[in-house]
C-alpha cells in the first residue's frame, strides 16, 4: 500500500517516477519536472523503494522549496521478489490511474519518467497534445546523457548506428505497413523513462502485467498492442536519460550499453537483423491487416491465406482459423509471433549494422515511389 495525499480536482496528468537510490541524479529530473512550460494541470508522484540514501529527503526539501508543484513522495521498502522497477512502476501507474479516473477529466493520462532522466520543458505540453489527437499511448524520443565512463567500449558511434538502424527500420515500416496512429516521423522508442498512457486505456488493457520485474514498459506496450489501441512514438516528445553501465535493473539501457561492451570484444562489429527479412515480414503482416480490416477473415479463400502463410511458415488452415478467432489484429499477430518464435522461424539472419543500413536505404528507395503511386491510385488500404 503506497500512502498519497489525494488528488486535486480536475486532474488531468499524474506524472510517476519510481526512484532507487538516484539521490545524485534526481535533484535534475525534479527541476526538470518543475521547468514544464504550459503544462496540463498535473501532479509528480514519486515511489522512493527500498532507498538507502536521501532519495525521499530530497523529494520532500524540493517539495517544500516548490509549494505550487504537486509533488509527492512515498517511502516503501518492498519483500526481496517485489524490489524491481516493474512492481515499482506497476504500483505508481495503479495509483495515478485510480486517481485520474476518480476525476473523470476526459483524456487524462499517467506519464512515466524516471529518476536519472530530465525531460524536456516542453515534454507535457506536447505529450498532451498527442493526446489530444487521438493517441491512447505515447512513447517519448530518449536521448543519452553524455556521462558514459571515460575510455568505454563500444564506442558511442556503436549507439548512434543502432539508432540509424532502428530509425531506418521505421522509416521501412511506415512505407510497406503504414499505421494512420503512428505516421512518419516517428521513432522506435517506448520506454519508462518517457511512456505516457490515457488512464482509461491503461485500465481497459489490465494495467503493467503482474509479475513483471523489468521491460514492463514493453509488456504495457504489448498489451495495449494486442488490444488494438493508438499507439504514438512522437519525436517531439523528449527526454535526457543517463548513459551509465552500472544499472538499476537487470535489462534496459544499462544492460544494452553492458552488452554492447560484450560484442565490441567479441566480434568487433555491431550486428542487426537482415533488412530483406523485415521486409518480408512487413509485406505480409500489411496483406494480412489488409484482410482483417475488409472482414475477409471469415473466407477461406487458398489464394489469399496459402501465400501469407508461407511467408509466415504456417498451414494455411492454421492461419485462416487463428485469424477467424482472434478478437483483435493485435492478438493475432502477437499469437503469429509466438508460433514463429517456438517454431524457430522468428530469428532473422544477423548481419554488420553498415551493410544492414545500406540495404534498408534501398528498399526505402525501392518503396518510396511504388508507395506514393499506391496511395494516389488506390488509397492506404488497397
Amino acid at each position: 500500500m503506497i500512502g498519497f495525499a489525494p488528488p486535486r480536482e480536475r486532474l488531468q496528468a499524474s506524472v510517476i517516477v519510481p526512484v532507487r537510490n538516484e539521490a545524485q541524479r534526481l535533484p535534475a529530473t525534479l527541476q526538470a519536472l518543475a521547468a514544464q512550460q504550459e503544462p496540463p494541470d498535473f501532479e509528480v508522484l514519486v515511489l522512493a523503494n527500498n532507498c538507502s540514501d536521501d532519495s525521499a529527503a530530497i523529494v520532500r526539501a524540493f517539495a517544500q522549496r516548490h509549494p505550487w508543484l504537486q509533488l509527492q513522495v512515498s517511502e516503501v521498502q518492498l519483500p526481496p521478489q517485489q524490489a524491481n522497477v516493474g512492481h515499482a512502476r506497476k504500483l505508481l501507474m495503479d495509483e495515478a490511474a485510480q486517481r485520474l479516473l476518480a476525476g473523470r477529466v476526459r483524456g487524462a493520462f499517467i506519464a512515466s519518467t524516471d529518476g536519472d532522466t530530465c525531460v524536456a520543458p516542453h515534454w507535457l505540453r506536447n505529450t498532451a497534445r498527442e493526446i489530444d489527437r487521438g493517441a491512447d499511448a505515447v512513447g517519448g524520443r530518449l536521448l543519452a546523457a553524455s556521462d558514459a565512463e571515460p575510455g568505454s567500449n563500444p564506442p558511442q558511434r556503436w549507439q548512434r548506428w543502432d539508432t540509424a538502424y532502428r530509425l531506418a527500420c521505421e522509416k521501412l515500416q511506415c512505407l510497406l505497413d503504414p499505421d494512420d496512429a503512428d505516421p512518419w516521423p516517428r521513432h522506435h522508442q517506448h520506454f519508462g523513462a518517457s511512456l505516457a498512457v490515457r488512464a482509461d486505456a491503461y485500465r481497459a488493457v489490465g494495467g503493467v502485467p503482474a509479475g513483471v520485474p523489468w521491460l514492463e514498459d514493453e509488456a504495457l506496450v504489448q498489451a495495449l498492442r494486442c488490444a488494438d489501441r493508438r499507439i504514438r512514438h512522437s519525436c517531439e516528445v523528449r527526454v535526457i536519460t543517463s548513459s551509465r553501465r552500472e544499472g538499476r535493473v537487470d535489462v534496459g539501457l544499462s544492460w544494452q550499453l553492458r552488452e554492447w561492451d560484450r560484442q565490441a570484444q567479441a566480434h568487433g562489429e555491431l550486428m542487426v537483423d537482415d533488412p530483406d527479412d523485415l521486409q518480408c515480414l512487413l509485406l505480409a503482416r500489411h496483406r494480412l491487416r489488409g484482410l482483417w480490416r475488409r472482414g475477409f477473415v471469415a473466407r477461406a479463400d487458398d489464394a489469399a491465406w496459402r501465400p501469407l502463410a508461407q511467408v509466415l511458415g504456417l498451414s494455411a488452415e492454421l492461419l485462416h482459423r487463428q485469424a477467424t478467432q482472434a478478437a483483435t489484429f493485435g492478438a493475432l499477430w502477437r499469437q503469429l509471433q509466438q508460433q514463429r518464435a517456438e517454431r524457430g522461424l522468428a530469428a532473422c539472419r544477423p548481419q554488420p549494422v553498415q551493410r544492414a543500413l545500406a540495404g534498408l536505404r534501398r528498399l526505402i528507395a525501392e518503396a518510396e515511389p511504388q508507395t506514393s503511386r499506391w496511395r494516389v491510385g488506390r488509397g492506404s488500404d488497397g
